[in-house]
């Protein structure tokens, strides 16, 4: 499929399946655009599917000078993300496609320290696969990667959660007070980047730990900033992939996205009441509207000293930080500084298809909720959607977490009912000496000695078998209490079950959300090398009742 990196791992896989509606935090619009697609398809031009996205890049228009020069942007700034300068020749191939007409399969995720959560990789191995796969059925198609580096949330991109072999560990750049509201590609990383990185390279073990801690160190410089950091990163990880990484600060595209700002700007009022009538529309349904909007919201944003500010409409005037702007006087100014403007989550995906010629977007769950409200505008601004399709989901256990499960007898949907579920489930199998296994014989032969009253019972009177059946019930409800008190007697003494819960929930559903939105994947890349990514991308497609689809709909619970 593509050249193997330098550390590989044969590793056998055991998969589970978990539906996205047994998940806590699901909404009911991701839930029906995964199960039934008809509730949700007046929000989205086409099924996420392949037909679809075939439908979807039939429709691509690109002006072939905006193709041109995009494409030549893009291997500028893909050379300047590899090593030494030297363009990755699966990068360069794909470049070229991209020139001569392929169509893109487009993802993006924030420029988070160390790469972010994991499921930052599971979006570009996600496009990569699906533009492999249509290209295999007749669609020449590359990967692209949006990285938001003009995202002024520093708070959300400057710290990484690993899980060690010491636990859960907390890796974070200390915010400046001059870097707060810049957009992250302009913040430089700074010195004390060189100690984060070196103790965090020191907690790395397995067969590409040198490769990952190498990467580290050559790419967090002090110099470098988040975004330039991000993807010197993502390239080198992803080496032979052929993924093309997108810098969406650069000032070239936003020069060639400076037509569509202005227009933003010239039919905000009804563009934004078009947004109300999406945001009425997606309500009325059941579903919610991921972004608000008020009477005073635009879709750009503008650096005003140095700081990154939402434009605002008021009466007949656009107001930003302190500056004011009559129509004309904002429209000249993005006119002459195109780069000091940006697009907010509803305009950002149609800024990014009048500059890519993309057949689908590849997103998680809260990006699927920005489109069903950003399809007014692609039918404004570019009169065309592409196909939207979810992204791979996974959280990987590694044999040591599987060992835990399986000593408490839990599976990973007992950690989504929480913590006082999963003590009260550990209790139960940590009693000491041979007290399991005289709870559960005394579990039997009550449910047995009881069985025996049911037909003489009901034969006198067969109103009273509920009673026999709530009888039933409650003994085995005071056998079991009985037993926790026991087991939590236990953990008083030695602390055992406190340090194990502890563990599980570090390593598979951190502060009460799924492992690949909290956890870095770089200790499971340095652990099980680049075969775990090649196994990852095999996991992207599969068959069903003989037809080809996108699997993306079940999140995946793979056992290492």
């Amino acid at each position: 499929m593509y050249p193997k990196p330098p550390c590989i791992m044969t590793a056998s896989m055991e998969l589970q399946a978990v539906p996205f509606r047994e998940i806590p935090h699901t909404t009911e619009l991701f839930a029906a655009f995964l199960g039934d697609f008809s509730r949700v398809r007046e929000f989205y031009s086409h099924p996420p599917d392949f037909s679809g996205i075939e439908a979807a890049a039939r429709e691509v228009r690109l002006d072939p000078e905006v193709r041109r020069s995009v494409a030549e942007i893009l291997r500028d700034q893909n050379r300047n993300f590899a090593p030494g300068n030297r363009l990755d020749p699966a990068t360069s191939k794909n470049l070229d496609r991209l020139a001569a007409g392929a169509v893109a399969i487009v993802t993006g995720q924030q420029a988070g320290l160390f790469s972010g959560p994991a499921y930052t990789f599971y979006k570009a191995l996600s496009a990569a696969r699906c533009a492999e796969d249509l290209t295999r059925r007749g669609i020449d198609a590359v990967p692209v990667f949006w990285i938001a580096t003009e995202d002024h949330d520093l708070a959300e991109v400057n710290h990484s959660f690993w899980n060690t072999r010491h636990g859960l560990a907390r890796f974070e750049l200390p915010p400046r007070e001059e870097d707060a509201g810049r957009r992250v590609g302009e913040v430089p990383l700074g010195d004390a980047v060189q100690s984060l990185v070196s103790d965090a390279t020191k907690t790395l073990d397995g067969v590409c730990a040198d490769f990952v801690s190498a990467a580290l160190r050559e790419c967090y410089e002090p110099r470098e900033t988040y975004g330039s950091a991000f993807g010197k990163l993502m390239s080198r990880l992803l080496a032979g992939l052929g993924v093309i990484f997108l810098d969406a600060l650069d000032a070239r595209l936003h020069r060639l996205a400076a037509p569509l700002f202005v227009r933003a700007v010239a039919e905000s009022a009804g563009l934004r009441d078009a947004l109300f009538a999406r945001s009425r529309d997606l309500e009325s349904a059941g579903f919610h509207a991921q972004v608000k909007v008020t009477r005073e919201s635009t879709l750009l944003f503008v650096a005003v000293n140095g700081r990154r500010e939402p434009v605002r409409a008021r009466n007949a005037s656009f107001f930003a930080g302190d500056a004011e702007y009559s129509p004309s006087q904002l429209a000249s100014a993005i006119e002459k500084t195109p780069e000091a403007f940006s697009p907010n989550a509803l305009l950002r995906p149609i800024v990014q298809d009048s500059l890519l010629p993309t057949a689908a977007s590849i997103g998680g769950p809260a990006e699927i909720a920005y489109f069903a409200q950003s399809r007014v505008l692609y039918d404004r601004f570019l009169g065309r959607m592409p196909a939207i399709v979810p992204r791979s989901s996974f959280t990987f256990v590694e044999p040591p977490i599987a060992r835990f499960l399986g000593m408490y007898g839990l599976a990973i949907q007992d950690l989504f009912a929480g913590l006082q579920h999963v003590r009260a489930e550990m209790e139960k199998k940590s009693l000491p000496g041979g007290l399991t296994a005289r709870f559960d014989d005394a579990e039997r032969a009550l449910r047995q000695l009881l069985s025996q009253f049911k037909s003489p019972i009901e034969d006198l009177d067969a109103t009273l078998g509920g009673a026999l059946q709530s009888t039933q019930e409650k003994m085995l409800h005071q056998l079991n209490q009985l037993r926790g008190k026991v087991g939590r007697a236990e953990n008083f003494r030695t602390g055992v079950l406190d340090r194990h819960r502890q563990i599980l929930f570090d390593a598979l559903y951190p502060a009460g959300s799924l492992q690949e939105r909290s956890l870095s994947f770089l200790p499971l890349l340095a652990a099980y090398g680049h075969e775990l990514i090649d196994r990852i991308m095999r996991l992207g497609v599969a068959s069903e009742s003989g037809a080809e689809r996108l699997t993306a709909r079940e999140h995946r619970i793979v056992f290492l």
